[in-house]
């Protein structure tokens, strides 16, 4: 149903007329120094495309590429912050599969089950329709300022806060709605997912500034 021909932030195979399943992957390298709040940043992020899509994630692989250097405890925590955010998810994580790296990078390989009739896609948007985020803006401004030394303690709280936050129930709420059209934004930000929202829905989109939340500092 959704493969390498669409922009969408999952593929989409047919099962029968009431399942879809919802296959992804996403991982990167840390983008905070706290080995726990990584691992559960990665999977949240991994799992939001499966969300984004209209579906239920239910099992998940552990993907992850480190440094023989790193210390075994800090491996661990990366670990059980991708297991407990998956677990908060309702998700089993079945294993996985690890190689060695110079630069640390970890996140999931995630399977979901989706009604076929009710995909939510990047093509399905319509004139006339109001955008909405289910989170606010500026966690890679945040993140980047905090590399170099340069992050309020608590603005970074606030962006780990959001970036540990499962959109699961803006994923709810957005079928219970009736929604049609939706994307996950990580990654290539609000302009960058935009532009391939409007493309593949044939339809302009206009953004007020002034109207778009973001996180304290960013």
């Amino acid at each position: 149903m959704v493969g390498l021909g669409d922009p969408d932030d999952a593929a989409v195979w047919k099962l029968d007329e009431e399942r879809a399943l919802v296959v992804t992957t996403d991982f990167f390298t840390p983008v905070v120094d706290d080995a726990y709040d990584y691992g559960a940043i990665a999977a949240a992020n991994a799992l939001s495309d499966v969300y984004a899509m209209g579906g239920r994630p239910f099992l998940a692989l552990n993907l992850a590429a480190l440094p023989p250097s790193l210390p075994p405890e800090m491996i661990s925590e990366v670990l059980r912050g991708g297991a407990e955010t998956a677990r908060q998810a309702g998700v089993v994580i079945a294993g996985g599969h690890t190689i060695q790296d110079q630069e640390p990078k970890y996140g999931l390989m995630v399977l979901g089950f989706a009604d076929p009739a009710r995909l939510l896609t990047k093509g399905g948007a319509q004139p006339g329709d109001i955008l909405l985020l289910s989170k606010p803006l500026g966690f890679g401004t945040t993140t980047t300022a905090l590399k170099r030394g340069l992050a309020e303690p608590a603005d970074i709280a606030e962006a780990v806060g959001w970036m540990k936050t499962l959109n699961k129930k803006a994923s709810e709420l957005a079928l219970e709605f009736g929604v049609r059209c939706a994307t996950d934004i990580t990654g290539f930000s609000l302009l960058g997912h935009a532009i391939e929202m409007g493309q593949a829905s044939g339809a302009g989109l206009s953004l007020h500034f002034s109207q778009v939340p973001f996180i304290s500092g960013a």
